[in-house]
Protein backbone atom coordinates (compact mmCIF):
# COMPACT_ATOMS: atom_id res chain seq x y z
CA UNK A 1 0.00 0.00 0.00
CA UNK A 2 3.34 2.44 0.86
CA UNK A 3 4.79 1.12 -2.55
CA UNK A 4 0.76 2.73 -4.19
CA UNK A 5 0.74 5.51 -2.53
CA UNK A 6 4.62 6.34 -3.44
CA UNK A 7 3.77 5.59 -7.07
CA UNK A 8 0.82 7.86 -6.76
CA UNK A 9 2.69 10.85 -5.28
CA UNK A 10 5.01 10.30 -8.24
CA UNK A 11 2.61 10.24 -10.92
CA UNK A 12 0.95 13.12 -9.56
CA UNK A 13 4.25 14.84 -9.48
CA UNK A 14 4.93 14.09 -13.35
CA UNK A 15 7.59 11.27 -12.34
CA UNK A 16 7.74 9.29 -15.41
CA UNK A 17 9.51 6.58 -13.64
CA UNK A 18 6.18 5.77 -11.51
CA UNK A 19 4.31 6.20 -14.66
CA UNK A 20 5.84 3.30 -16.30
CA UNK A 21 6.25 1.33 -13.09
CA UNK A 22 2.67 1.60 -13.01
CA UNK A 23 2.25 0.95 -16.38
CA UNK A 24 4.65 -2.46 -15.95
CA UNK A 25 2.20 -3.73 -12.92
CA UNK A 26 -0.61 -3.04 -14.72
CA UNK A 27 -0.41 -3.34 -18.55
CA UNK A 28 -0.26 -7.10 -18.91
CA UNK A 29 -3.37 -7.27 -16.46
CA UNK A 30 -5.48 -5.63 -17.95
CA UNK A 31 -5.00 -6.86 -21.59
CA UNK A 32 -5.98 -10.00 -20.00
CA UNK A 33 -9.46 -8.80 -18.70
CA UNK A 34 -9.76 -7.07 -21.81
CA UNK A 35 -9.63 -9.40 -23.80
CA UNK A 36 -10.90 -11.89 -22.02
CA UNK A 37 -14.21 -9.77 -22.66
CA UNK A 38 -14.13 -8.60 -26.02
CA UNK A 39 -11.95 -11.61 -27.51
CA UNK A 40 -10.21 -9.06 -29.78
CA UNK A 41 -6.12 -8.29 -29.69
CA UNK A 42 -5.77 -5.23 -31.66
CA UNK A 43 -9.23 -3.62 -29.45
CA UNK A 44 -7.94 -5.06 -26.51
CA UNK A 45 -4.06 -3.11 -26.66
CA UNK A 46 -6.26 -0.08 -28.13
CA UNK A 47 -8.54 -0.17 -24.65
CA UNK A 48 -5.04 -0.52 -22.33
CA UNK A 49 -3.49 2.16 -24.34
CA UNK A 50 -6.67 4.41 -23.77
CA UNK A 51 -6.90 4.06 -19.92
CA UNK A 52 -3.19 4.66 -19.80
CA UNK A 53 -3.37 7.77 -21.37
CA UNK A 54 -6.70 9.11 -19.74
CA UNK A 55 -4.67 8.02 -16.45
CA UNK A 56 -1.34 10.56 -17.50
CA UNK A 57 -3.65 13.13 -18.50
CA UNK A 58 -5.43 13.23 -15.59
CA UNK A 59 -2.65 12.86 -13.51
CA UNK A 60 -2.41 16.29 -11.21
CA UNK A 61 -6.32 15.84 -10.87
CA UNK A 62 -6.41 12.14 -10.01
CA UNK A 63 -8.26 11.52 -6.93
CA UNK A 64 -8.02 7.52 -6.53
CA UNK A 65 -10.93 6.63 -3.56
CA UNK A 66 -9.93 2.69 -3.91
CA UNK A 67 -6.58 0.92 -4.72
CA UNK A 68 -4.89 2.02 -8.07
CA UNK A 69 -5.48 -0.92 -9.30
CA UNK A 70 -9.38 -0.73 -8.81
CA UNK A 71 -9.32 2.66 -10.95
CA UNK A 72 -7.31 1.04 -13.44
CA UNK A 73 -10.08 -1.90 -14.32
CA UNK A 74 -12.68 0.19 -13.53
CA UNK A 75 -11.26 2.93 -16.34
CA UNK A 76 -10.54 -0.18 -18.76
CA UNK A 77 -14.26 -1.89 -17.73
CA UNK A 78 -15.73 1.75 -19.18
CA UNK A 79 -14.04 1.60 -22.22
CA UNK A 80 -14.65 -2.03 -22.93
CA UNK A 81 -18.50 -0.61 -22.44
CA UNK A 82 -18.06 1.99 -25.13
CA UNK A 83 -16.38 -0.29 -27.44
CA UNK A 84 -19.38 -2.58 -27.25
CA UNK A 85 -21.68 -0.05 -27.50
CA UNK A 86 -20.79 1.47 -30.76
CA UNK A 87 -20.15 -2.00 -31.91
CA UNK A 88 -24.03 -2.73 -31.25
CA UNK A 89 -24.31 0.50 -33.25
CA UNK A 90 -22.57 -0.04 -36.33
CA UNK A 91 -24.05 -3.64 -35.98
CA UNK A 92 -27.57 -2.72 -35.89
CA UNK A 93 -26.87 0.19 -38.27
CA UNK A 94 -25.64 -1.85 -40.59
CA UNK A 95 -28.56 -4.88 -40.53
CA UNK A 96 -30.96 -1.37 -41.19
CA UNK A 97 -28.95 -0.24 -43.99
CA UNK A 98 -28.85 -4.09 -45.74
CA UNK A 99 -32.46 -4.31 -45.32
CA UNK A 100 -33.41 -0.79 -46.62
CA UNK A 101 -30.61 -1.52 -49.75
CA UNK A 102 -33.25 -5.29 -50.52
CA UNK A 103 -36.40 -3.51 -50.20
CA UNK A 104 -35.82 -0.11 -51.75
CA UNK A 105 -33.31 -0.58 -54.85
CA UNK A 106 -33.14 -2.37 -57.92
CA UNK A 107 -29.63 -3.86 -57.87
CA UNK A 108 -29.06 -3.98 -54.18
CA UNK A 109 -25.35 -4.79 -54.74
CA UNK A 110 -24.69 -2.28 -57.29
CA UNK A 111 -25.86 0.38 -54.71
CA UNK A 112 -24.34 -1.06 -51.76
CA UNK A 113 -21.07 -0.94 -53.97
CA UNK A 114 -22.15 2.71 -55.11
CA UNK A 115 -22.60 3.40 -50.43
CA UNK A 116 -19.20 1.83 -50.09
CA UNK A 117 -17.53 4.23 -52.66
CA UNK A 118 -19.62 7.15 -51.16
CA UNK A 119 -18.36 6.05 -47.76
CA UNK A 120 -14.75 6.06 -49.30
CA UNK A 121 -15.14 9.11 -50.56
CA UNK A 122 -16.32 10.34 -46.97
CA UNK A 123 -13.68 8.70 -45.13
CA UNK A 124 -10.80 10.80 -47.97
CA UNK A 125 -12.85 13.87 -46.82
CA UNK A 126 -12.13 13.18 -43.35
CA UNK A 127 -8.47 12.25 -43.50
CA UNK A 128 -7.96 15.95 -45.40
CA UNK A 129 -8.96 17.63 -41.78
CA UNK A 130 -6.16 18.92 -39.36
CA UNK A 131 -5.64 16.04 -37.17
CA UNK A 132 -7.29 16.87 -34.45
CA UNK A 133 -10.30 17.78 -35.96
CA UNK A 134 -9.96 14.29 -37.42
CA UNK A 135 -9.83 12.49 -34.37
CA UNK A 136 -12.90 14.39 -32.68
CA UNK A 137 -15.18 14.18 -35.88
CA UNK A 138 -14.29 9.98 -35.96
CA UNK A 139 -14.84 9.95 -32.61
CA UNK A 140 -18.52 11.64 -32.65
CA UNK A 141 -19.53 9.80 -35.62
CA UNK A 142 -17.64 7.02 -35.61
CA UNK A 143 -17.13 5.84 -31.70
CA UNK A 144 -20.58 7.86 -30.82
CA UNK A 145 -19.12 9.57 -28.11
CA UNK A 146 -20.87 12.52 -26.57
CA UNK A 147 -19.31 16.08 -26.79
CA UNK A 148 -18.73 15.78 -23.17
CA UNK A 149 -16.86 12.33 -23.83
CA UNK A 150 -14.94 13.55 -25.83
CA UNK A 151 -13.74 17.06 -24.07
CA UNK A 152 -13.13 14.77 -20.99
CA UNK A 153 -11.07 12.02 -23.35
CA UNK A 154 -9.56 15.04 -25.32
CA UNK A 155 -8.98 17.34 -22.69
CA UNK A 156 -10.54 20.00 -24.49
CA UNK A 157 -13.35 22.28 -23.66
CA UNK A 158 -17.03 21.24 -24.64
CA UNK A 159 -17.05 24.39 -27.00
CA UNK A 160 -13.63 23.59 -28.78
CA UNK A 161 -15.85 20.10 -29.69
CA UNK A 162 -18.56 21.54 -31.25
CA UNK A 163 -16.31 23.83 -33.03
CA UNK A 164 -14.17 21.01 -34.70
CA UNK A 165 -17.49 18.45 -35.32
CA UNK A 166 -18.60 21.59 -36.99
CA UNK A 167 -15.78 22.49 -39.70
CA UNK A 168 -15.55 18.91 -40.70
CA UNK A 169 -19.23 19.06 -41.39
CA UNK A 170 -18.95 22.11 -43.31
CA UNK A 171 -15.75 20.91 -45.01
CA UNK A 172 -17.58 18.20 -45.72
CA UNK A 173 -20.57 19.57 -47.13
CA UNK A 174 -18.15 22.40 -49.40
CA UNK A 175 -16.13 19.12 -50.47
CA UNK A 176 -19.52 17.32 -51.67
CA UNK A 177 -21.08 20.06 -53.11
CA UNK A 178 -19.46 19.46 -56.60
CA UNK A 179 -20.43 15.54 -56.54
CA UNK A 180 -24.43 16.23 -55.86
CA UNK A 181 -24.42 18.61 -58.74
CA UNK A 182 -23.61 16.06 -60.60
CA UNK A 183 -25.48 13.62 -58.95
CA UNK A 184 -28.78 16.14 -59.76
CA UNK A 185 -27.34 16.72 -63.55
CA UNK A 186 -27.19 12.97 -64.20
CA UNK A 187 -30.88 12.39 -63.10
Amino acid sequence: MNEEKALLAGLKSNDEKAFERIYDQMAKPLYNYCNSRINNREVSEGIVQEVFISLWQKRASLTITSSLESYLFSSAKYQILNHIRSEKVRRVYADKLGDYLLKNFENPTEDFIAMKDFSFLIDEIVGSLPKKCQKVFKMSRYEHLSIQEISVKMDISTRTVENHITKALSHIRKELKPLLSLVVFWL
